[in-house]
């Protein structure tokens, strides 16, 4: 199973996204049946590292992101993914444009995951600066994600 989350410029919240997946990947001992990954739809951060915000509020919760470099989404990545999680609507827009009608189906909003939430979109932090308020909705929403994976792979 592999899943990519997909802001704008990957550097705030699908690197985030990313970071606490994969470490609840790992504590469920699921490493070599789920991969997780990232990439933005712009290219303006290709290269670069998570946001100084994402860093310290990942570091904060002692969540690993060493290896995580933005990228921009590739045609190739609606083939490879079983999974593709947009953090906002207009991410989602862009991803389902992309995607064309044999890979729509595989595209998802980050939010869906929270049913309690009557908000559409994980704010973008990069604007907002509300770091710790992206992670609360990511740190649920991967609970929920990492539980469906799970039966999945069962």
């Amino acid at each position: 199973m592999r899943v990519l989350f997909v802001c704008l410029g990957n550097i705030c919240r699908s690197p985030m996204a990313e970071a606490v997946l994969r470490m609840k990947i790992n504590k469920a001992h699921v490493a070599d049946k789920i991969v997780v990954d990232s990439a933005g739809t712009g290219d303006w951060h290709i290269g670069d590292p998570p946001h100084q915000g994402t860093q310290q509020q990942l570091a904060a919760s002692g969540i690993s992101f060493e290896q995580i470099k933005a990228r921009q989404i590739k045609q190739k990545d609606f083939k490879e993914f079983d999974r593709i999680i947009a953090m906002d609507r207009q991410n989602e827009k862009d991803l389902l444009k992309m995607a064309g009608k044999s890979y729509q189906n595989k595209v998802s909003r980050f939010m869906s995951l929270l049913h309690d939430q009557p908000q559409k979109d994980v704010p973008d932090p990069y604007y907002t600066g509300r770091f710790d308020e992206v992670y609360d909705l990511i740190n649920r929403g991967t609970d929920q994600l990492l539980q469906d994976l799970l039966k999945q792979i069962k």
